[in-house]
């Protein structure tokens, strides 16, 4: 282990945008409320929520390409906070996106596509190096050379996404955000292309942040799993701990709705199904986020928001009552 175990470490991170809701009226939507946490160097953490609960916001403002309300990023033990800071950092760090078909420019060849990053730091010296490590970052996606001048409409949604990979591994980072990478693809190309995360992993050491909704996806390639509600962190733990002994209500309940391939023990399992919808950002409740929805909500959960402790070794959770859905 180098010098610094956590590679990331987000403190109190906040995020919010404000919303037009009248006349010269603004109300902050809270995408992103007091959020913090650490990824471990060489790790992969997966966060994991329902469509709208903050994971993209979460992985775009720990890369600055939004400016945090609130909190800070640190990275490598030093925090991220002149522009200077920014630049250094964003050559270590790099985007996955989620949708392979609106992330790649229409009109750029897929070699000006993977080269952008080298373009923007000057990264080499001549045009022959710069198609050199082109056709370098091709062959360890998966792409053939001769793909090199054609455009992103001519291929597949799974070459696409390997194209996007490409780009993020232009500039040699460290810290790759993957934003929910997999979940435009077809399931027999997103095996192909969590295995290639993997294999990157181990060849260049990198360190993800996997956001994604699917939960086998993210067990399958997480050390650590973390699971958002509506902007808050509720729980982390290790990837099996969490799927083996979920504490809070909410983890519950998305691990009940993971499908099992055994029929027989699909049939034994308790689907737990949540009442009412999500709650709306710009109005959400007061105390814990979850309180309206959760079976075992009390008026303490409705007066505060609870602390996102330790409450076993490594397993983090913000619940009043656990002692009571445990």
């Amino acid at each position: 282990m180098s010098e610094f175990e956590n590679l990331v470490e987000v403190k109190h991170l906040k995020e919010y945008f404000p919303i037009n809701t009248g006349l010269f009226k603004t109300t902050p939507l809270k995408a992103v409320d007091d959020v913090s946490f650490a990824i471990r160097k060489g790790e992969t953490l997966g966060l994991v929520g329902e469509s709208g609960c903050g994971k993209t916001t979460v992985g775009r403002t720990i890369l600055h390409l939004y400016k945090p309300t609130d909190g800070e990023v640190w990275f490598e033990g030093k925090k991220i906070q002149s522009k200077q800071d920014i630049l250094e950092y964003r050559k270590k760090s790099a985007m996955v996106f989620q949708d392979p078909y609106s992330s790649l420019n229409p009109r750029m060849t897929v070699s000006d596509i993977i080269a952008e990053p080298l373009d923007v730091h000057h990264l080499y010296s001549s045009k022959a190096e710069r198609q050199e490590k082109v056709l370098e970052l091709m062959s360890k996606v998966g792409l053939n050379s001769e793909h090199a001048s054609r455009y992103a409409h001519e291929f597949s949604g799974g070459q696409r996404q390997r194209i996007g990979i490409a780009r993020a591994l232009a500039m040699g980072p460290e810290f790759i955000v993957c934003d929910e990478p997999v979940s435009a693809l077809d399931v027999s190309i997103q095996a192909q292309v969590i295995n290639m995360f993997d294999e990157l992993q181990d060849e260049m050491g990198l360190t993800y942040l996997f956001i994604a909704h699917d939960l086998l996806v993210v067990r399958h390639i997480s050390d650590r799993i973390a699971v958002m509600y509506l902007g808050k962190m509720v729980e982390m733990a290790d990837a099996n701990e969490i799927y083996d002994h979920p504490l809070h209500p909410y983890t519950k309940c998305l691990m009940s709705a993971v499908p099992l391939p055994d029929p027989k023990k699909a049939r034994e399992n308790k689907r737990i199904v949540l009442s009412g919808d999500i709650p709306s950002p710009l109005h959400a409740p007061s105390g814990c986020p979850f309180r309206t929805r959760c079976p075992y909500a009390t008026e303490e959960c409705a007066a505060s928001m609870p602390e996102f402790k330790e409450v076993a070794p490594g397993h983090y959770a913000a619940c009043h009552n656990l002692d009571k859905c445990n």
